[in-house]
Order: structure tokens, then sequence, then C-alpha cells
């Protein structure tokens, strides 16, 4: 995502939000480090004036061993070169506890972003070992702040780790420059999935949604690893004529897959805020989801959402099969976007917090940030 390098390992949403806002708060004056597994990369490299630290390889080591060692060992060596102020890590791990450890024997600020639903579930699913959920309920509770993404996320934080938080929407840059924008509707409508083909995105929903709906087109782009998963639903979207497989795109040519799209669709079971809502939505496009952050989406009147088969096939009909209920649909999505979802609105946010932790250390506000 920094490098742009179309060929390292796969990134998602969470990778995505941190970047956009690190070049939102580097073009805002502030000092930006990032810290990385090595893929190769010179240590202390820059990408857009931002500073990438490296840590060992993901395969180095000997296996049980290298949790400690190289993996524990060359991330606190990594946050001892970038000599940050503030510490910002994302998502759910035992990276949350390591992290916080540091920063709390170092007398330096941490703070703890949710990515996803499952960081405030109390069972923590996507956490499979003892030492992760360990590690990261006491990172939690060591962090200076936490942020999330969500009012629901905010009050599941402090239900289940009694934790405060604030609430910073995710973002995306505004493709139109903050022009005015009518979006117009394709005479053959087209649905859009974009994800990855694992069972985290459902995707088999999307492909039974497809062979309920045969007169609709659905576009699907993806990375489709190479897991049994992937290949058995593969096999199945090739046999539906109406299905069309675009594979895995690269960042900088996903908008045109966006500009022919009508309704962007999301069929995950759980999500933290998809960055397809936003890319939808900035572009004026209605959004259907089986996951409705806060409601958001039937409460600003942005697309639909339902849970079973039948509530998704509703609301795509409600959207699709009225132009003028689209139109407004269309309208609305692109306000709320501007509103609340550029990086701008983010960038704000995220200063608020650092120059309150910065002011609590004696540091000059726009310093470094890993």
């Amino acid at each position: 995502m920094l490098s742009g390098q179309p060929d390292l390992a796969h990134f998602g949403g969470a990778e995505v939000q941190q970047v956009r806002i690190a070049r939102e708060l580097v073009r805002r004056g502030w000092r930006i480090s990032f810290i990385t597994t090595d893929h190769g990369q010179p240590d202390g490299i820059e990408h857009d004036g931002i500073r990438v630290y490296r840590m060992c390889a993901r395969s180095a080591g000997l296996p049980v061993l290298r949790f400690v060692h190289p993996r524990w060992t060359s991330l606190w060596a990594a946050m001892r070169r970038a000599d940050a102020d503030v510490y910002y890590q994302r998502g759910a791990g035992c990276e949350t506890g390591q992290v916080a450890l540091w920063a709390r024997r170092h007398g330096r600020a941490f703070v703890f972003a949710a990515a996803s639903d499952t960081n405030c579930d109390p069972d923590l699913p996507d956490l499979r070992t003892r030492r992760e959920r360990v590690l990261y309920r006491a990172g939690l509770r060591w962090a200076r702040q936490v942020i999330a993404q969500s009012e629901w996320q905010q009050a599941a934080l402090q239900r289940v780790f009694g934790r405060e938080s604030v609430v910073v929407r995710s973002c995306a840059p505004d493709p139109l420059g903050g022009e005015s924008f009518t979006r117009t509707r394709h005479d053959e409508p087209h649905l859009l999935w974009v994800g990855r083909l694992s069972p985290k995105k459902r995707f088999e929903f999307l492909l039974e949604l497809a062979a309920a709906e045969p007169a609709r087109i659905f576009d699907v782009v993806g990375d489709s690893s190479d897991t049994a998963y992937a290949r058995a639903l593969t096999e199945r979207a090739r046999a539906l004529p109406n299905v069309r497989l675009h594979g895995r795109v690269p960042p900088d040519q996903v908008r045109a897959h966006y500009d022919g799209a009508d309704l962007v669709l999301c069929t995950s079971p759980v999500e933290g805020f998809p960055n397809t809502f936003l890319e939808a939505w900035a572009l004026g496009i209605p959004t259907v989801s089986t996951v409705d952050p806060d409601d958001l989406i039937i409460r600003h009147g942005l697309g639909g959402a339902g849970r079973t088969l039948d509530e998704v096939r509703q609301a795509i009909a409600a959207v699709l099969d009225d132009p003028q209920a689209w139109a407004e649909c269309s309208r609305r999505a692109r306000a709320y976007f501007l509103a609340n979802h550029t990086v701008r609105v983010a960038g704000d946010a995220y200063e608020r917090v650092l120059r309150e932790l910065t002011a609590q250390h004696g540091v000059t506000a726009r310093e470094a940030l890993a």
C-alpha cells in the first residue's frame, strides 16, 4: 500500500485507512513513520514523506521460538529506531500488547484503533490463541487513547472491556475534488462487489444472490487467493452467466469498475466500516449491505440493508427498480460522504487526538508519530 508494488502481500481495509491518514498528516506537517515486515526493502526507506522501518520477515526464525525472536524483538528494535512520541496500532492482535508495553516502558503515548466489530467482541473470534487474547486485552488497557470506527464499537468497547473511546469515521479521498456531481444510472444496471474471496466476506452469499437474480449483472473485483474455498466458489461463479469475475485489480485501476456500477454490494456477516462504502458514496453510488454500521445506510437513505437473501433482494429492487429512488439515494450518498468521510474530516479528528497526547507529554505539536 505504501510502495505501490503490486507483487507484495495482500493488504486490507485497515492498511488502506492507515496510509490515507498518514499521508494526510504528512501533508499537514506531522512527521510520520511506519513499521512493516521485511519485504526486502532498505531500512528507513521513504514513501511520500513517510519513513518505513523494517522488522523481520514473516517467515524468519524457528517455529514456536519465532514469536519472541525475531518477531517481538525486531518489532521493539524498529520502535526504538522510529523514536516517536506517539505509537499507533490498528486491529486486535498480539501486537497491541507488544506495542503498548514498549510505549509504557519508555514513557511514550500509545493509541489503539479498532479495525473491525470483532475487536469489540468478548470472545475475540479473530484471535486464535490465548497469548493473542491476553496481549490484546493488556494493550487495550494500557492505551492512552482508543479509537472506534462507529458508535456501536464505542458502546461495545465500554461495555465489554470498560474502555472509553472516541469515534473517528473511516475516510477516503474525494475523487471529484469537492465538485458538485450528479450521477447518471446506466440503462443496464450493474451491481459491484469488491473484496477478498474469503469466508469473512461471504462470497457464497453473492453467488446465491446472483443465481436468484439472473436478470441482473454482478461484477466481482476480488483477490481470488489460492484456497479451497476460493477455488470452489470461483468455479461456481464461472457457471453463472450474469457474474463477471475481474480478479485482483490494482488500487489505481479499481475506479473504472466503480464508474461502471449502479449499486455496490457488501455480503459480509461482520465488518468494521467497509472502504467499499466510502468509495461508492464518494461517487454517488448507493449501497446494499448485510451489515449497516450504526444503521447509517437506513437512517440516511444511502441504499438498503438486509440480513437474509430475500431482504437483500427486496432492498436491491427498492433502489434499482425505481429511477427516482435511485437518484435520491445517489444524491444523499455523495452529500453524506462529503460531510462525514473525507480525508480532511478524519485528519481533523486525528489531529485533535494527537495534539492532546503531545500536549500531555510536553511535545510540540507536529512531532513524530509511528
